[in-house]
């Protein structure tokens, strides 16, 4: 059997005494899949993912990623697409590709020009001229050229047109390390349910509701990923 390539295991974290974001969390996540973690605002999504790359240290409890817990090592092979874009805007797009190059040993420039290019971005242009939307893929360009062993993607699609959000997923689906793990959060469950394999419904204190194979919970449920979340967290405070 393979090992995780994320294993989570009664994770706590809290920001204020009494209040605590994640409680007792766990999950495990088997390697070669997309996998969608859903929930409403404030239930620790994104306070999970900087746990996992280490932006964040947990209260109580363990991170392995591949078999080993969390460190420095680790972090390598962790690629991270934050919510909001965190590049210099000073800086030009081809710049991006040397500075991911000079720092991340697994980061494919070949790759991410290509992407660029069928984006139709200016690899000389400053970023400060470019609209919210370009920002964003170019960063997740920078991101899924990266030959990681773990990508998290916290709302990649959230800040761009719906025209260039096919284009998105395709990238998601084709350029990641097919012996990898993705998780995506979003809240366009329409939008990226087509590419996921597996999904989590995570409620406030990180509880998982509701988890499992896409299809097969679509086939059982015989609805959506989309209507099934509307239905679960209908009566969720």
């Amino acid at each position: 059997m393979s090992v995780p390539v994320l294993s989570c295991q009664n994770l706590y974290k809290s920001y204020r005494a009494g209040y605590p974001v994640l409680n007792a969390f766990r999950c495990e996540l088997a390697p070669g899949k997309i996998v969608g973690l859903l929930g409403p605002n404030g239930c620790g999504k994104s306070t999970l993912m900087k746990l996992i790359c280490g932006l964040l240290s947990p209260d109580h409890g363990e991170i392995l990623i591949c078999g080993e817990p969390r460190s420095e090592k680790t972090n390598a092979w962790v690629s991270y697409l934050p919510e909001r874009t965190y590049f210099d805007s000073a800086m030009r797009v081809c710049e991006l590709l040397t500075y991911f190059a000079d720092f991340y040993e697994d980061f494919d420039v070949a790759m991410a020009r290509d992407l660029l290019r069928d984006l139709g971005i200016d690899e000389g242009a400053k970023l400060r001229t470019l609209s919210k939307g370009t920002k964003e893929k170019v960063q997740l360009v920078m991101v899924m050229s990266r030959r990681a062993r773990l990508y998290l993607l916290d709302e990649p699609i959230a800040g761009v047109d719906p025209a260039a959000r096919d284009y998105i997923l395709r990238t998601i689906i084709t350029n990641y390390n097919k012996e990898a793990t993705v998780v995506i959060t979003t809240h366009l469950i329409r939008d990226i349910e087509p590419v996921l394999d597996e999904f989590a419904f995570m409620s406030y204190g990180g509880q998982i509701l509701l988890s499992g194979n896409a299809d097969e919970v679509r086939e059982r449920e015989g609805k959506s990923l989309d209507e099934l979340f509307r239905e679960v967290f209908r009566y969720v405070p």
